[in-house]
């Protein structure tokens, strides 16, 4: 089974449209937790740097395509140095606020900013506020920082 079908998108839904699109960059990373896709977007262009601020938002989405707004989910962003192990702890923690971009409105995002080139971890966290809406889940995208 195939990532849209697993997480329930198809080709009217804007991330597919976005990917299948000639004129767009493919930027966005997906990721997918059990019933749960997510897209990670760091303005901007997908293209941190050391010591600047950027913002990062998520697109959440349970299988079927419904979109999963940050009001519905108690989710956490950690951020992590590579390489590091389980008992690390995180470099950052930023508060997640809910934003709008692109087609999205009330998604998580947070503003980050990246202490030095490298490579980094940004770990999405999330679960319900009302049981059984979606299933908790732990989604892991790897940030390239430049100077």
């Amino acid at each position: 089974m195939g990532l849209a079908a697993t997480i329930g998108i198809g080709v009217g839904n804007p991330i597919i449209t976005m990917l299948l699109s000639p004129h767009v960059a493919i930027a966005h990373q997906v990721e997918t937790s059990g019933a749960v896709g997510g897209t990670v977007h760091i303005e901007p262009n997908d293209r941190p740097r050391a010591g600047e601020e950027h913002l990062i938002w998520f697109a959440l989405t349970k299988r079927g395509g419904q979109t999963i707004p940050l009001s519905a989910c108690d989710c956490t962003l950690d951020v992590y140095a590579q390489p590091y192990s389980e008992e690390d702890e995180a470099i950052a923690t930023p508060e997640l606020r809910a934003i709008s971009a692109e087609r999205y409105n009330n998604i998580p995002g947070a503003d980050v900013t990246f202490p030095r080139a490298g490579a980094y971890d940004l770990v999405l966290t999330g679960s319900p506020v009302t049981s059984g809406t979606f299933s908790p889940f732990e989604l892991t995208f790897s940030v390239t920082v430049a100077r």
